[in-house]
C-alpha cells in the first residue's frame, strides 16, 4: 500500500455532509511526540523523525513541527509558570493531555513569529480534538489572556526578582537544582550562568566526524559543509538532512558532536608507554565513539574491544564499527576479560546528561536529584574496573556527558584516593594538542571540561588517566 501524504490525511477529515476540515498535521504531530516524551519517557530526536516520515512532513512543515515539538519541550518551565498566572485552576487540575496542547500553544505565541490569531485559533482547535469543546473554551481563554503580553513581559511578571536561582530557573526554563549545579560547576566565574543556560535553549548545529581511513573532512566539505572550528576530523552541516550525504548514509562518516570527537582523539594521542594495540570501549553504545575510535585504531595496527550491558545497544555499535574491531554484550563492572588485559581504555560513562539539553530537552524534565544517587555507585565501579583492565604505562579516559561536579571530578577523586596505582595527565593540554584551532576555556587542569556557550559543543567531561603499577 502506498503511503498517505498529508493531503490523504486531510482529505480524510471532513465534517458529515460539510466541507473538508483539514487536520493540522504539523501540530498533531509536535503534539503527539511531546506527549509520548510525557507520557512515555520517549526521546523526540528519535520519535520526530519517524512520525515526519510517515505523514509525508517535508520542507517547512517538518521544520515548524520540528521547532514546535523542540521548542515546546525547551520552555517547559517557563511556559508552565505563565500558564499557572493565566489559568483560574492550577495546573495538576488540568489534564495532561490539554496541558501539553496549552503549552503548544504558549510556544507558537511566545516562542515563534506566527500571527497571535493563528497560534490561539490552530491550537483550539488542537484542544478541540483532543479533549472535546468545553477544554476548547478553556483553552481559548487562557491563550488569549497570554497573548496580551510579549515573552519579556511575562518574565516581569512570573520570574522572581528577590530568588536569583528562581529568576534564572523560569527565565531560562531549567529546574532549579540544575541551576544550581551548573552554577557551581561553573566556578568562581558566576556572571557565565546566564550565558550557559541560554545555549541550552539553543538549536545545537549539526556536526559531523569522518572517520579515518573511511572518509576525509574535505568530502563532507564538497557536500556543502564547514571546517569544524576545533576538529581535525569534523565538519558543521548548516542545514539540510545529512543522511543526504553519501560517507553519512555509507556510515563512513557520521553525526556526532564535537567534544565527543575530541574527548576520542584525545584518547587515542594521550602519551602512555609499552605497546599500544588493544583498546577498550567499555559503555560503547550507541556507537559513536566507538566508530571513531575503531577507525583510529586500526590506522595504528591496533583492535578496540566495544562492549555494552544491553544488547540492542551492543547492536548499534555494531553498525558503528569496522569489521576489524570486536563487539560483545558484557558488563564493565563484571569484566570478561582479564586484567591488564589493555593499553587504552574509555569510559564513556552513564550519567544525568546535563551537558545535552540541547539536544535533549525533555531531559531537564526527567532527571531529578536522585538519579545522582543512583548513578554515581555505577560510575564509580565503572572507572575503578577500567583501572583494573588497564595495563600499568596504559591511559584511562573517564568520560561524561554532565558537568555536574558530583558525576565529574568528585568521581575520579574519589576513586584515585584509593589506590595509588594511578596519575592525572593533564587533559586540557592534550585536547589542545589533538584540536586543530585554539581550544582555550577548558578549565586549569588536570581535568577538561567543554561548555555549550564557551565551545558551541555538549558540555562534556574529560579525565586521563595512567595507570602506573
Amino acid at each position: 500500500m502506498a503511503r498517505r501524504t498529508a493531503r490523504d490525511h486531510r482529505d480524510r477529515n471532513r465534517r458529515p455532509g460539510g466541507p473538508r476540515r483539514p487536520e493540522d498535521l504539523v501540530r498533531r504531530t509536535a503534539y503527539e511526540v511531546v506527549r509520548a516524551v510525557q507520557t512515555r519517557d520517549a526521546y523526540a530526536n528519535l520519535l520526530l523523525p519517524g512520525r515526519l516520515r510517515a505523514r509525508g512532513l517535508t520542507g517547512r512543515d517538518a521544520a515548524l513541527a520540528t521547532e514546535l515539538t523542540y521548542g515546546t519541550l525547551r520552555g517547559r518551565g517557563t511556559y508552565d509558570a505563565i500558564l499557572q498566572v493565566c489559568s483560574d485552576r492550577p495546573l495538576r487540575r488540568i489534564d495532561g493531555p490539554l496541558l501539553d496542547v496549552l503549552r503548544l500553544g504558549v510556544h507558537q505565541l511566545l516562542g515563534t513569529r506566527i500571527p497571535p490569531h493563528a497560534a490561539v485559533g490552530t491550537t483550539v482547535e488542537l484542544a478541540r480534538s483532543v479533549a472535546g469543546p468545553g477544554q476548547a473554551r478553556f483553552a481559548n481563554a487562557v491563550l488569549r489572556k497570554i497573548a496580551t503580553r510579549d515573552l519579556a513581559a511575562w518574565l516581569e511578571i512570573v520570574a522572581p526578582e528577590d530568588d536569583e536561582v528562581g529568576r534564572l530557573s523560569v527565565t531560562y526554563s531549567h529546574p532549579r537544582w540544575i541551576v544550581t549545579a551548573l552554577r557551581d560547576a561553573l566556578g568562581a566565574d558566576r556572571a557565565e550562568i546566564e550565558s550557559l543556560l541560554a545555549a541550552d535553549n539553543e538549536r545545537p548545529r549539526v556536526t559531523l566526524v569522518a572517520r579515518p581511513g573511511r572518509a576525509a573532512v574535505e568530502e563532507l566539505i564538497a557536500a556543502g559543509a564547514a571546517p569544524a572550528p576545533y576538529s581535525p576530523l569534523g565538519a558543521v552541516l548548516p542545514e539540510g538532512d545529512p543522511a543526504t550525504i553519501p560517507a553519512v548514509r555509507e556510515g563512513r562518516a557520521a553525526v556526532q558532536d564535537e567534544a565527543s570527537q575530541l574527548v576520542a582523539l584525545a584518547l587515542a594521542d594521550a602519551p602512555l608507554e609499552g605497546p599500544d594495540g588493544r583498546w577498550l570501549d567499555m559503555c560503547a553504545g550507541p556507537g559513536g565513539k566507538a566508530g571513531l575510535l575503531a577507525a583510529l585504531a586500526a590506522r595504528r595496527d591496533a583492535r578496540l574491544l566495544a562492549c555494552d550491558v544491553q544488547p540492542h545497544r551492543a547492536g548499534l555499535v555494531h553498525r558503528a564499527v569496522d569489521a576489524r574491531a570486536g563487539v560483545v554484550v558484557a558488563d564493565g563492572t563484571a569484566p570478561a576479560w582479564r586484567p591488564g588485559s589493555f593499553d587504552r581504555v574509555l569510559v564513556d560513562a552513564p550519567c544525568t546528561g546535563l551537558g545535552a539539553l540541547r539536544r535533549r530537552p525533555e531531559a531537564r524534565w526527567r532527571r531529578e536529584p536522585s538519579s545522582l544517587a543512583e548513578l554515581g555507585p555505577l560510575q564509580r565501579r565503572l572507572l575503578t574496573s577500567a583501572l583494573e583492565a588497564v595495563r600499568p604505562g596504559g591511559v584511562v579516559a573517564y568520560v561524561t556527558c554532565s558537568p555536574h561536579l558530583a558525576e565529574t571530578r568528585v568521581v575520579v577523586d574519589d576513586v584515585l584516593a584509593d589506590r595509588a596505582d594511578a596519575e592525572r595527565l593533564d587533559s586540557p593540554g592534550v585536547l589542545r594538542r589533538v584540536a586543530a584551532g585554539g581550544l582555550d576555556g577548558l578549565g586549569d587542569g588536570p581535568y577538561a571540561q567543554f561548555w555549550p556557550h564557551r565551545h558551541g559543543t555538549d558540555a562534556m567531561f574529560l579525565a586521563l588517566l595512567r595507570r602506573t603499577a
